[in-house]
């Protein structure tokens, strides 16, 4: 597993989660593609993203224990 495995797994996980594709690409700080949209939108969207990663630590954290993995929101 190298670190852009990681990165793949995370979001695979957070998108069978049902977390916004575009929440997760900008934590994940990927570029956007769309020219104009990105020359516009300056959002961090930094609540969201706390929320998320914090569900995903949450996630890890059952998964670690054994629990089972259901996903709070």
């Amino acid at each position: 597993m190298v670190a852009h495995g990681f990165r793949s797994m995370a979001s695979t996980c957070l998108n069978e989660q049902g977390w916004n594709p575009d929440l997760i690409e900008l934590q994940l700080a990927h570029a956007e593609r769309n020219q104009v949209r990105a020359a516009y939108n300056r959002a961090q969207r930094l609540e969201e993203r706390r929320k998320m990663m914090q569900a995903w630590a949450n996630h890890l954290d059952r998964l670690r224990s054994g629990s089972k993995f259901a996903r709070e929101k």
